[in-house]
């Protein structure tokens, strides 16, 4: 414990910019809890009026009710319950510091939950993956998995299922590091304790990157179809927040199974799961949200593996779709330096803009836009298993994650 509190603690002083501090809960665990009923029906209704607009006024009206929520509850496990679904709003809008904030004030109370303890954890690490901060997603679950071994005898049978999402939250972490061997061994073992939430789904990526795809494909369709009707917070052990919630699960699933299609060559089905996955994404965000970009990049990229499979072209409808891509990822002009560039998502938008490249270049008219493009693309790629050119080659395996919006 004394080198994990040392690796917090030089984390923290190194990273002053944003509220990355990572702290241990300091109150006795257990793992029933029963929320409050009133607690539960303000939550849906901040959530149901949130998102019944999309707009940033109705998502503040949403986190008003919530903050009144949150100021009548009496017990850390109920405060800390009505935190996790502000994170969860101020998610969805992209403020993703201030849902940080709240996630970080869960551990200042004396929260006794476990599975809230666990779904507070998934969610850090969720958000700061999303921010680019893997080093301080990586400690998250190190943290979440020390706190479960610490506590195991108390847990009982609960420990199997909370400890395979720690372990499961440990490997993304890993696989979005490009450590695909730290991140099999995370894995290794906790296959029988796996849910069908983020555990599945994060193993399904795995395997999808390490081309078993039979078995992924079986995990991203067990994933699919067991997302619970109820998506609530009256379960204890289905808490989720932040991007990490039942919706954004559901999404990057039917996401991964369209990419996964797509590297199998069964184009008829990786377009049509696409296309949900898309509409989707427009029934959960709105039209002009940046989670769209990401699911156009997916279908640029299955057009572009496509037409070099078939021997086709079909440069105009994947140049449309990068371009809008781009546009909704709010993506940088070129004459902005990389280093200068400081925006959410780079992963994705130096695929976008890679693939966008790549269709000018072979544009004899185009190529000098296209190449000024390409280099700033390979500048803001920073993915540690592959270059921006393997990632483009199909004999490489890419995958999107939709929750996190990172490359895997």
């Amino acid at each position: 414990m004394f080198n994990l509190a040392t690796k917090l603690s030089r984390l923290a002083r190194g990273r002053s910019h944003s509220p990355t501090v990572v702290r241990l809960f300091s109150t006795k665990l257990h793992h029933h809890f029963k929320p409050n009923p009133v607690a539960l029906q303000m939550i849906d209704y901040a959530f149901s009026l949130s998102r019944s607009q999309k707009s940033d006024e109705s998502y503040g009206q949403g986190l008003l009710v919530l903050e009144q929520c949150e100021s009548n509850q009496h017990d850390g496990n109920s405060k800390g319950l009505v935190l996790l679904a502000m994170s969860t709003l101020l998610s969805e809008r992209g403020n993703f510091l201030e849902a940080i904030e709240k996630l970080n004030t869960i551990k200042d109370l004396k929260v006794s939950s476990f599975p809230l303890r666990v779904a507070t954890m998934e969610a850090l690490a969720g958000l700061h993956l999303e921010l680019g901060e893997d080093d301080t997603s990586s400690v998250i679950a190190d943290v979440c998995l020390n706190d479960l071994d610490a506590n195991k005898p108390e847990l009982d049978d609960g420990f199997g299922s909370l400890n395979a999402r720690a372990r499961a939250l440990k490997g993304l972490t890993e696989l979005v590091q490009g450590n695909t061997d730290s991140s099999q061994s995370c894995f290794t073992g906790a296959e029988d304790n796996l849910g069908i939430g983020n555990d599945a789904l994060s193993y399904a990526e795995f395997l999808h990157t390490t081309r078993d795809f039979e078995t992924a494909k079986k995990l991203y369709e067990n994933v699919i179809k067991g997302i619970p009707e109820n998506k609530d917070y009256s379960d204890p052990y289905n808490l989720a927040a932040g991007n990490m919630v039942w919706e954004d699960i559901l999404l990057a699933a039917t996401c991964g199974l369209g990419q996964l299609e797509s590297h199998m060559g069964n184009f008829g089905d990786a377009e049509e799961i696409l296309t949900r996955a898309l509409t989707m994404t427009e029934e959960r965000f709105g039209s002009h949200h940046p989670k769209i970009g990401i699911i156009l990049t997916c279908i640029a990229l299955m057009f572009r593996h496509k037409a070099t499979m078939e021997h086709s072209s079909s440069l105009m409808v994947q140049e449309g779709l990068y371009r809008r891509a781009l546009e909704l990822l709010k993506a940088p002009q070129l004459e902005t330096e990389v280093e200068q560039s400081k925006v959410y998502r780079k992963d994705i938008i130096a695929l976008a803009r890679g693939g966008y490249a790549e269709t000018l270049c072979v544009q004899q008219n185009r190529k000098a836009v296209g190449e000024k493009m390409k280099r700033w693309a390979e500048g803001a790629w920073n993915n540690r298993r592959l270059s921006l050119s393997e990632a483009l080659d199909l004999s490489k395996i890419i995958i999107i994650d939709a929750r996190i919006s990172r490359a895997l």
